[in-house]
């Protein structure tokens, strides 16, 4: 029974690092998509957390009983052999352009926060990605075992410091930006956005570890700590709303109040969830392109980061802001099909 929850509890740690990244650690993406919506912030924190643990169950799930070991195994039956090729290559593309846009964000930090080169930084995360990725599932796993609790001890940093001295009851009379629309979409939005990704690495850990049970377990443990780190981060940035809407990095400003020691934890917390991502990204990308090219898998994997490597150059903010649309239309495919197509009954093979 201890082994089930311990391998539970890795799965669901794999989940939360597959979908945190820098946009998350910045405090970016939670302002935008709840903090700015007020008292209804935490509803539409709740809402993800549901869909997060729900969407994900699915996802591994089918992974176990297809023996799907890439996602596009999953989309052929998702989709069918007409569209499922075609939402592979999409999904690869947004992938592929995510870890262009990581190696872009770990190379801006190390240039403009620690005053290094930023190919210095690029090609130090590259090796490390690497070594994990070759490692497979079992890699990737031990990595986010390590990560994910040095995300939530920072985020209980953060939470207890505004707890300390801030006032939780200015929450309650928050009103809603109109301009951000309605709380309810930006929440589904935010799911949507980020289930693409998950599914790199979802599938193939369902397929690899078999155990429904766990799975399901896996997928609630990993669903309940996002909505946790979600609700801890948000509280933190509506005490603060009036300064931190003025700022990019709004959780950079919070940390700054804290004192040096706390500014270099944060940089390493942004970098490690950049780290996870990256691998999550470079595994999945990798095991579904070998199933179209039959070489091995350190020449696809090399392939991969030389690509990327030259498309980060084109800078974090660009990369973005072109992919984001393409993330949105994706998932929000993949949840409608979720949700309509029926679960294997028996598993394949």
């Amino acid at each position: 029974m201890r082994g089930r929850l311990s391998l539970a509890v890795r799965v669901g740690f794999t989940y939360c690092g597959t979908i945190v990244g820098a946009g998350f650690a910045s405090g970016q993406e939670i302002l935008q998509f709840f903090s700015m919506y007020g008292r209804y912030a935490m509803g539409a924190i709740l809402i993800s957390t549901f869909l997060f643990s729900w969407f994900g169950t699915r996802m591994l799930i089918f992974g176990s009983r297809l023996r799907a070991h890439s996602f596009e195994e999953f989309n052929l039956y998702v989709f069918g052999p007409r569209f499922g090729p075609v939402m592979s290559a999409m999904i690869s593309l947004v992938l592929f352009g995510v870890t262009a846009s990581m190696l872009s964000g770990v190379g801006s930090l190390f240039q403009e926060q620690l005053g290094l080169s930023f190919h210095l930084g690029v090609m130090i995360t590259i090796a490390l990605t690497y070594f994990v990725c070759k490692k497979g599932i079992n890699g990737i796993m031990s990595v986010n075992s390590s990560v994910v609790p040095l995300m939530f001890s920072f985020l209980i940093v953060m939470g207890l410091y505004s707890w300390y001295y801030g006032d939780w009851q200015v929450i309650a009379v928050q009103e809603s930006n109109g301009q951000h629309g309605h709380w309810l979409i930006s929440a589904i939005t935010y799911v949507a956005f980020n289930i693409v990704m998950a599914q790199a690495v979802l599938v193939p850990l369902g397929a690899e570890i078999q155990d429904e049970r766990i799975l399901r377990l896996g997928s609630w443990i990993g669903g309940l700590g996002l909505g946790f780190m979600l609700l801890a981060s948000n509280y933190a940035l509506q005490l603060h709303m009036d300064e931190v809407k003025l700022y990019d990095l709004p959780m950079a400003w919070m940390v700054s109040q804290l004192g040096e020691w706390m500014q270099g934890f944060f940089l390493i917390v942004i970098w490690a969830e950049i780290f996870t991502t990256l691998v999550s990204n470079v595994y999945g990308l990798t095991t579904n392109l070998q199933r179209v090219f039959p070489i091995r898998q350190t020449y696809i994997m090399l392939a991969i980061f030389g690509i990327a490597y030259i498309c980060s150059l084109a800078g974090f903010s660009t990369l973005v802001h072109f992919l984001y649309p393409l993330f949105g239309y994706c998932g929000f495919i993949i949840m409608f099909q979720l949700l309509y197509r029926f679960t294997p009954k028996q598993k394949v093979g």
